[in-house]
């Protein structure tokens, strides 16, 4: 089985990505986010392990993958879990990667990419994108509880935007649990230093949304209300009312263009809200 594989194999109606690649060091995501979609697809999903033999793999694949091209790094896992303190298999990535001729576009929660911050700038063409979700240090501890604290990945991205382009996922949006902060968590993300703002809404499979109502007991009926009976179906996940997602995404773009920030939403229909590519790409 490949190593790197197209992003989006399913072409997606509402995916609005440039073509690109994605790889990951790792099998499964170690972040423990209760909003995760991955989980519904990926065997064992919260119990992580790294891919055989990947570094040796890795290097007979990465030859035949055209020059220019997007790899994304990663998308169902991340390549900082706390597993790589011990197999350290992005760190020996970093090291083939650095030697072609490619736009790498990480995909992290976790501030142990500082470690690797030398390498990273080693490489031709990079471009680092975080994902938070709420400043507030309790209720992210409840959602994503092995991820790096809002405080830690806001110091990072300072640290990462001195040397290479970075863009923040405010992502996801989960009305109302994070959505009243919007101008403080884009403001937070401006003086990080990032250039592009990008957000989505949080999405209901049965397994996650079997997680976030038994956290958050006390919104189950709201949760039940607004997507089991007027939400909208869309491919395999079930999105809030068009009208409540359309109103929560220009919220955050407007909060993103009054900070000079550019701006995008994912997945959700609306790109003609979009200031840059949905994923931070437009700044290879």
């Amino acid at each position: 089985m490949s190593l790197i594989t197209p992003f989006d194999p399913w072409k997606g109606k509402l995916c609005t990505c440039p073509q690109k690649h994605s790889l990951s060091a790792y099998a499964g995501c170690g972040h423990g986010c209760l909003y995760c979609y991955a989980s519904s697809y990926i065997i064992k999903f919260f119990s992580p392990r790294p891919k055989k033999d990947f570094l040796d793999l890795l290097k007979k694949e990465i030859p035949k993958v055209p020059k220019g091209s997007i790899i994304t790094i990663s998308n169902s896992s991340d390549p900082y879990l706390p597993l790589e303190k011990k197999y350290k298999l992005t760190q020996g990535m970093l090291e083939i990667l650095k030697d072609y001729d490619l736009k790498l576009l990480f995909v992290t929660r976790s501030v142990l990419i500082l470690r690797d911050i030398d390498r990273i700038k080693e490489c031709r063409n990079v471009v680092v994108s975080f994902t938070l979700t709420t400043l507030k240090k309790e209720l992210a501890k409840k959602l994503e509880p092995a991820a790096s604290s809002p405080h830690q990945r806001l110091k990072a991205m300072q640290a990462l935007s001195k040397h290479v382009p970075v863009v923040c996922r405010f992502d996801p949006l989960i009305y109302p649990l994070n959505t009243e902060e919007i101008t403080e968590v884009v403001g937070a993300i401006k003086e990080a230093g990032a250039k592009q703002v990008i957000t989505s809404t949080y999405k209901v499979k049965p397994d996650n949304f079997k997680r976030m109502t038994k956290a958050f007991s006390e919104y189950k009926e709201l949760w039940e209300d607004l997507y089991l009976k007027q939400g909208e179906k869309l491919g395999q996940y079930i999105y809030l009312p068009k009208n409540l997602r359309k109103e929560l995404i220009e919220k955050v773009k407007q909060a993103a263009l009054n900070k000079g920030l550019d701006f995008s939403s994912c997945r959700e229909g609306l790109q003609e809200l979009n200031t840059k590519n949905c994923d931070g790409s437009s700044f290879f």
